[in-house]
């Protein structure tokens, strides 16, 4: 054999060799694309219920809103109310209570103002005795 041929005969043993690399990383490459597939699959199988679970959710939260729509809106009319009944009494019962207030202050007034005079004119000697 000639050098030639060596170089040909180890040539093509290194091309086998390179042959036989790629092949394997080949082999590994679909063995982890088949896996990601396997998994991608079994995302997709649980993302259905996952997805109704939450269309469920979704819809008992609207229906727990609905109802607290309803409580606001039932005190809102009863905040409406107290406010409509507070007006009532004020403009039937506030004046005269008021009046009938300052008239009692009023009396209340006179009446001690009366007695301080009377007291004061009793603890006044009086001159008329004296001459």
């Amino acid at each position: 054999m000639s050098a030639g041929q060596i170089a040909a005969l180890i040539a093509a043993a290194a091309f086998v060799v390179l042959v036989l690399l790629v092949g394997l990383a080949l082999h590994k490459l679909g063995k982890t694309l088949d896996a990601a597939t396997e998994a991608i699959q079994r995302t997709n199988d649980n993302t259905d219920p996952l997805l109704l679970g939450a269309n469920q959710t979704i819809t008992h939260v609207n229906t727990q809103l609905e109802r607290v729509d309803g409580i606001t809106a039932n005190a809102q009319a009863v905040t409406g109310n107290v406010s409509a009944l507070t007006s009532v009494f004020t403009a039937t019962l506030g004046s005269p209570l008021v009046k009938t207030a300052a008239l009692s202050y009023g009396i209340s007034k006179a009446i001690k103002t009366r007695r301080k005079k009377k007291e004061a004119k009793a603890a006044r000697p009086s001159r008329r005795g004296r001459k």
